[in-house]
């Protein structure tokens, strides 16, 4: 793609890559910021591979812990699609990325963020069927529906990224190459743009609504027909088991869908480049190492499961 003619041009040639800022501009913060991801994105692929080999177990061969493991490997992903070049920026004066790096790199991490999106309310759609209709639970959720559902959400996550790295991409970009972010993103991408992205950001918005805004909708419908089915439970315990069973998923969708949200609903918006990227952070790093330590804190068949493994290799 060739550069147009803005404000300040550069020279018409062809674009071949851009900057990535990183997180931050400070040089004595690089080393710092170094290894706490490198922290951070090692706990993220152990505890995810931890909870991806512990619901193949036998005794868990529940469609919960089916979505649970389909979780973990886009977590995987998106971890490793942003973490590692991070990483690499933070050691390097080189933080340039190539023209199709950019594009594959939002390609993914759009689908990811997609699928996932669509994979939480299928979870929900899970424990709406297991708590609302316990009886008919087996029969209606079985492994074909489960796999239609990871389906359903991986083509609808493809489409979706599909259409809005095309969009991205066909925009004119002059001036700096710049990316004020440490990925390749659509908000910084579209900043970079010196023609009109009026129309765009209204595509973008419509994505947000299809992407967020409807599967929350669903998870939303779910936990109301699961919360009044709790308050028909009589003992306390069974209230207590099934309030702690439901408030993982929960705490996983607020903060996954509330940051994607502030992001991209306006990607032009008056937010400042760190409040974003600190918001970014959260869905493509935070979320992914905080997935594992929620369901498996929080989940005692994991953690018995676990614990049987642990138990086993010892003996080895």
């Amino acid at each position: 793609m060739k550069t147009t003619k803005g404000p300040e041009p550069e020279n018409d040639t062809l674009l071949t890559e851009f900057i990535l800022s990183g997180l931050s501009s400070h040089p004595e913060l690089q080393h710092l910021l170094f290894f706490t991801f490198c922290l951070i994105y090692t706990i993220a692929i152990i505890g995810n591979l931890l909870i991806f080999i512990v619901t193949v177990h036998p005794t868990l061969r529940m469609p919960m812990y089916f979505f649970l493991r389909v979780l973990s490997f886009l977590d995987i992903s998106t971890a490793s699609i942003v973490v590692p070049k991070m990483l690499v920026n933070f050691l390097s004066k080189d933080r340039s990325i190539s023209y199709m790096g950019c594009a594959t790199q939002l390609y993914c991490v759009i689908f990811l963020g997609a699928t996932e999106c669509y994979i939480l309310a299928a979870m929900a759609y899970d424990r709406y069927m297991a708590i609302c209709n316990p009886l008919r639970y087996a029969i209606i959720m079985n492994s074909r529906v489960c796999h239609s559902l990871v389906l359903l959400s991986c083509c609808s996550g493809n489409i979706v990224s599909v259409v809005q790295t095309a969009w991205v991409f066909t925009l004119p970009f002059c001036g700096p190459k710049k990316i004020n972010y440490f990925f390749c993103d659509i908000p910084p991408l579209i900043m970079l743009s010196c023609t009109d992205t009026s129309s765009y950001e209204k595509q973008i918005i419509t994505g947000t609504v299809l992407v967020i805004f409807t599967p929350f909708c669903l998870i939303l419908v779910s936990y109301a027909c699961i919360i009044s089915s709790i308050l028909k439970i009589s003992p306390a315990e069974g209230k207590h088991k099934t309030f702690s069973t439901c408030s993982s998923h929960l705490t996983v969708v607020t903060l996954y869908y509330a940051s994607g949200t502030l992001i991209y609903l306006r990607p032009k918006s008056s937010n400042s480049p760190d409040t974003k990227k600190v918001l970014a952070l959260i869905y493509t790093t935070v979320i992914p190492t905080l997935n594992p330590l929620i369901y498996s804190l929080r989940n005692k068949e994991v953690k018995a499961v676990l614990t049987k493994i642990i138990a086993e290799l010892r003996k080895i």
